[in-house]
């Protein structure tokens, strides 16, 4: 059973509360119950949540310690400002897929340039919750590597 790993950045442990005109009603919570709910049989899933630009770059180096085989990150608004994240991502050789709740095009132009998204297999914008659940599917296709 493939291990993947849900990452999500600043901010985003207020979903449910935080302009739910942009990102719905549903919490962190909400997601990964739904998403067990979902995957629980078919990969054994991680959650981890930081604010802090240094522990998502530490759990990224755990993930490859701990060989895990797959990596979904919300990098919140590092997206848009973090080499570190980037280097992180890119030196973990671990197959990843970028999810935003939003339409990243559809907001301030500051959002529309991803520093994180080169390091990553796929970017999945503006689905809502359900690219998480899309980038879960991906990863767990068969061949599917850095």
């Amino acid at each position: 059973m493939k291990k993947i790993a849900i990452l999500n950045g600043p901010n985003l442990d207020r979903l449910g509360k935080r302009e739910p005109e942009i990102y719905g009603s549903a919490t962190l919570a909400d997601l990964e119950q739904a998403l067990r709910a979902e995957f629980g049989g078919k990969a054994t899933l991680e959650f981890f949540q930081s604010n802090h630009e240094g522990a998502l770059i530490d759990k990224i180096a755990a993930l490859v310690d701990a060989k895990f085989d797959g990596v979904v990150i919300n990098g919140g608004a590092f997206t848009h400002t973090s080499v570190a994240l980037r280097d992180a991502l890119l030196g973990a050789h671990l197959p990843t897929v970028e999810v935003h709740i939003s339409n990243i095009y559809k907001r301030e132009d500051f959002r529309h340039k991803s520093l994180t998204a080169p390091a990553c297999l796929a970017v999945i914008s503006g689905l809502g919750l359900e690219g998480y659940h899309a980038a879960v599917r991906f990863l767990l296709l068969p061949g599917t590597k850095a």
